[in-house]
């Protein structure tokens, strides 16, 4: 049975890579056929495999964030930057900032298409083009993703498996946590994409301002954050409490879009529908395939194996962890790898007498970050280089590798020293 599931899972993660628009049918295809060989029931799957506050997290996220981009806030907060920034490269880099806070807490994707039309107008203003600014936007999206709980899918899985609340992404056991990781990182490829920016002039911008709609789902954002830390204080680890507190004012939302917004019925379906129930559906069928390898013991295995191969030395189990899941993540789907990975980082660490999160942050800090380095690492990336196209400019994959490679050796590097001395 080990070798029938290992060839499923190993089926799967071809299957995926090769079709990357079907991820969704082949996850949940690989689910089924795991359930009809009876390695895991109908029952237990829905019930204990699936975590369902992970996905109505997810999905409530997801709902808040279509609003805050509808509002117009974040926008306005742009234009707010510009203004005040002393030149282009300050105002530049100021807005990759900006993209990456608002990214630790919206959807990445979606936080690249709200910042795209602003980084669009301002080169075309300066008369540069807009390659590093596009590409810029994806991969601070992509960075501050692991910063919190609500950032990104891998932070939620990896809250669940390690029993952390929203509070223990920023302080864990009186350390810093791995928040303060990213932003480290952060400020490294601040000073990575400045180096291009600085260049675009010393003058002031004058911007056209964006008029807000509403703040309505900028309260609903707040009270989505201070919401979730106060699960955290009361419950451990992605909690029920944390999933019905996010998806209720998700839906609190949409009553606000259709009722004061008058909205009608087919936009807030349109608004539903246009969500990402793809990466939904692929969660699902993840959740049961890697739920299944787990229950026929290859994770013990694996584990046995990287122990064998580490041996005594923690520093080179770190930098395996680090660099293999940043190669691969640059490749394939981060999801169902962190999954499969994260119980074999705590009984990597178990073995030889860590805390478990030295390996665990390694691993989470690797997948995130590796997606920025090919185009099709990550959502956001596939996003800014359609937007690009769409302006006439055709970005190959050697032009992304000159920016994605240096930005993620960099920015990983940053992160993972800044685990190694606080977590060792």
């Amino acid at each position: 049975m080990q070798w029938i599931v290992l060839a499923i899972a190993v089926l799967m993660y071809l299957l995926i890579v090769l079709f990357p628009e079907r991820k969704s049918w082949i996850a949940l295809g690989a689910a089924l056929l795991t359930i009809l060989l009876g390695v895991v029931g109908p029952l237990e799957a829905v019930t204990e495999l699936i975590n369902w506050n992970i996905l109505m997290i997810f999905v409530g996220s997801l709902v808040i964030a279509e609003l805050f981009i509808y509002s117009k806030v974040p926008a306005a907060i742009a234009d707010e930057i510009i203004d005040r920034a002393p030149n282009v490269g300050v105002a530049m880099v100021a807005i990759l900032i900006m993209t990456g806070i608002i990214s630790a807490f919206v959807e990445n994707v979606a936080t690249v298409l709200v910042m795209a039309p602003i980084a669009l107008a301002l080169t075309k203003k300066i008369k540069i083009p807009p390659t590093y600014f596009m590409v810029g936007l994806a991969v601070m999206a992509n960075l501050q993703g692991t910063a919190t709980l609500v950032g990104d899918p891998p932070s939620m899985i990896f809250a669940n498996f390690a029993h952390y609340g929203f509070n223990d992404f920023f302080i864990y056991h009186g350390k810093p946590s791995v928040f303060f990781a990213v932003q480290l990182g952060m400020l490294v490829g601040a000073l990575f994409f400045y180096r291009f920016f600085s260049r675009g002039g010393t003058e002031k911008i004058k911007v056209d301002r964006e008029e807000i709609v509403s703040y309505v789902p900028s309260v609903l954002l707040i009270f989505m954050i201070l919401g979730l830390a106060l699960a955290s204080f009361l419950q451990s680890g992605v909690s029920l409490l944390a999933g019905l507190i996010v998806l209720g004012l998700a839906c609190a939302g949409l009553l606000w879009y259709r009722g004061f917004e008058k909205k009608s019925r087919a936009t807030t379906l349109h608004l539903i529908r246009s969500l990402d129930w793809d990466t939904v559906l692929f969660l699902i069928g993840i959740f049961i395939v890697l739920g299944a390898v787990t229950e026929v013991g290859l994770l013990d295995r694996f584990a046995a194996f990287l122990s064998v191969l580490v041996g005594h030395n923690v520093l080179l189990g770190f930098i395996v962890i680090v660099l293999v899941s940043t190669l691969i993540s640059g490749f394939v789907d981060n999801v169902p790898y962190i999954i499969i990975m994260l119980p074999v980082a705590a009984k990597l660490s178990a073995g030889l007498s860590l805390q478990p999160e030295l390996y665990m942050f390694g691993l989470l800090i690797g997948s995130c970050m590796g997606g920025n380095l090919t185009p099709f690492g990550a959502s956001a990336n596939v996003v800014s280089v359609g937007l690009l196209k769409k302006q006439n400019i055709n970005l190959r994959f050697a032009d992304w590798l000159k920016i994605g490679i240096p930005f993620t050796l960099l920015t990983t590097l940053a992160s993972s020293l800044f685990v190694w001395i606080v977590w060792r």
